[in-house]
């Protein structure tokens, strides 16, 4: 495996078949999860990532908030949502925007950025 993006929460990678990395998708993993992601797949993850927060600021008043895991977390994959707690959910976003941006880069330098 090849990682493209870590932190305290998870990391992201590229598998590896037979020494090439297999480039279409991206495994994410996190908690006891893994996801295999398109690039595509993970822009609209931080999108539901970005709504998910937005539903927290009703919450802004309860003593709970930070140690509650009743944030429920819709992903790319329509048949499951995650439920986590806040520090979960902003590791998470970071995870989830950080491979997007390292992937985006990649792609500007190999790509459109070539002179």
């Amino acid at each position: 495996m090849k990682q493209i993006y870590g932190n305290y929460f998870g990391m992201a990678f590229y598998w590896k078949r037979a020494d090439e990395l297999v480039c279409n998708k991206i495994q994410l993993v996190f908690k006891e999860t893994g996801f295999h992601l398109t690039l595509s797949e993970l822009e609209y993850f931080s999108t539901l990532i970005c709504e998910s927060q937005s539903r927290i600021k009703a919450c802004a008043d309860c003593e709970l908030r930070v140690n509650c895991s009743r944030f429920l977390l819709q992903t790319p994959a329509n048949q499951i949502d995650l439920a986590v707690s806040i520090p979960e959910l902003k590791g998470i976003q970071d995870l989830v925007d950080g491979t997007v941006f390292k992937l985006k880069l990649q792609n500007y330098l190999l790509g459109e950025g070539q002179n």
